[in-house]
């Protein structure tokens, strides 16, 4: 099973890894890819975010990094997976993401696993991070 765990990695968090550690046992290949808006603003850069995502898997060889525009599902078709991995942390994070895996399915026939966020990490998203590191915070306790 060739998985696709499609987000915006700013910088590469412990939620998103436990995603990804917790999904490795199912998979033959994980491609973590990280969406790409040109006239979007980042704090970390498309190359320090794919730097940080190789570094924390530099040993694991099923993890690949890659980056996309545009839809999901036509970068998931393009690079033939069959699965979709996606993070969950609220209810209302869990009836959106159902409700696209659904419309996904019927588009595509692509699969989506939603793994529910470990409950030490539901709070930290990398908008926290971003937003931390923005005043200066020290956030080594939420980076891999």
């Amino acid at each position: 099973m060739k998985c696709l765990f499609p987000g915006s990695f700013d910088p590469f968090t412990l939620g998103h890894k436990s995603i990804v550690d917790r999904i490795l046992p199912l998979a033959d290949e994980v491609v973590i890819a990280i969406g790409v808006n040109a006239g979007k603003k980042s704090m970390f850069s498309l190359e320090e975010r794919m730097a940080q995502i190789q570094k924390v898997y530099a040993n694991e060889p099923r993890v690949k990094v890659a980056s996309y525009e545009g839809l999901t599902t036509d970068f998931a078709e393009s690079i033939g997976a069959t699965v979709m991995v996606r993070g969950v942390r609220t209810a209302q994070d869990f009836e959106f993401e159902r409700t696209l895996a659904d419309v996904n399915r019927q588009l595509t026939g692509i699969e989506t696993i939603l793994l529910i966020t470990e409950p030490q990490y539901s709070a930290i998203s990398s908008s926290v991070v971003r937003e931390l590191l923005s005043y200066g915070k020290d956030v080594k306790d939420f980076l891999p």
